[in-house]
């Protein structure tokens, strides 16, 4: 329900009003969609966002001149905001600290619309337990060129790996150029361990589709699509289930059925469509919950690649080095060793 006021509208959704400013302002002028436009998709597809929301503390990523402008990323929910508002307090690897929201209704979604969010980014973990997270996430990441067919094909043998050590994958568009596969897994790792696990992971599928998939985290490197084994580690986030992404046409990160992937064109996943699809077939992620898995099998595997010589492989820049990191340094400007000069006796 709606009324308009002046220059703002009052949201009615969850027991509570929220204002939304300028509801006509254009957020994304090729689809000729606005603030009000995203606003009601939120509210069609309330249930099904806050379901892969609740409890996860989330960063703000404000477009607040829609997706034209530039964005900014806003961890710290302001001591202005509403007390209803529920936060969990996080810790960076940095050591600091930060307020962050916990979007676990229909309005928290439009608050945070009404600043400028479009999608939603929360951590794999919940407030009650920040340090072990329930979910691991499979990013995959197309290099130029790369075709939306082969992160189908990878897709789908992430979903064999997956199945040989026990896990359960639930596939969604990225909403971009990507596919996302999350495993809801057992809140009893570490964020450390989560990373390894999906490391481990990454190789395998690397090594059963050399060309096509990859792990090496230097783009010189890479060849096919790339398994970004990174967004597990702490305080890296991923566009959640059923956000809007910020791209020209509106596209969502819209979960789908393992039998839709062969197939599935990401472009026909957008605001416009998605609240008909969720309406007419439910969501296909909605089972996330049911069985959480354990990493004991990838865990296993990340041993033997250790046992074989594989370390650890390269951490986003922002984290302190690690202490079996290699080198953090692009392999084309890595410093190689001088040759040997001749001793003076050699020479005579």
């Amino acid at each position: 329900m709606t009324a308009k006021k002046g220059e703002h509208v009052i949201v009615e959704v969850a027991g509570r009003e929220v204002r939304v400013s300028n509801p006509g302002k254009v957020f994304f002028p090729q689809a000729g969609l606005t603030k009000m436009d995203l606003v009601e998709y939120y509210l069609a597809c309330e249930q099904a966002v806050v379901a892969h929301l609740s409890e996860r503390p989330t960063v703000m990523k404000r477009w607040v001149n829609g997706v034209q402008g530039e964005p900014f990323f806003q961890k710290r929910v302001p001591d202005s905001a509403p007390d209803w508002l529920q936060t969990a307090t996080v810790t960076f690897p940095s050591g600091r600290h930060a307020r962050e929201l916990v979007p676990n209704d229909g309005a928290h979604l439009i608050w945070g619309v009404n600043l400028g969010v479009i999608d939603w980014n929360p951590w794999p973990v919940r407030r009650s337990d920040l340090d072990h997270p329930d979910e691991l996430r499979v990013d995959l990441d197309p290099g130029p060129g790369v075709s939306f067919a082969e992160v189908r094909e990878v897709a789908l043998e992430v979903r064999e790996v997956l199945e040989e050590h026990g896990l359960r994958g639930f596939p969604k568009t990225s909403g971009s150029r990507g596919i996302h596969i999350y495993v809801r897994v057992v809140p009893e790792q570490s964020f450390e361990e989560v990373r390894r696990a999906a490391l481990a992971l990454a190789r395998e599928v690397e090594r059963r589709m050399p060309g096509r998939a990859t792990s090496r985290w230097w783009k010189e490197e890479r060849e096919g699509v790339f398994i970004d084994y990174n967004q597990n580690a702490r305080d890296r986030t991923v566009a959640s289930a059923y956000s809007v992404r910020a791209v020209p046409d509106a596209r969502v990160s819209c979960p789908l059925a393992w039998e839709e992937v062969p197939d599935v064109e990401p472009g026909d996943l957008r605001l416009q469509t998605v609240p008909e699809r969720l309406r007419e077939r439910g969501d296909p992620s909605a089972a996330i919950d049911e069985k959480p898995g354990r990493l004991d099998g990838l865990l296993e595997l990340a041993a033997r690649d250790e046992r074989d010589g594989l370390g650890d492989a390269p951490w986003p820049p922002h984290f302190r080095k690690q202490k079996n990191e290699p080198k953090r340094v692009q392999p084309s400007r890595a410093r190689k060793p001088k040759p040997e000069q001749p001793s003076e006796a050699h020479k005579q």
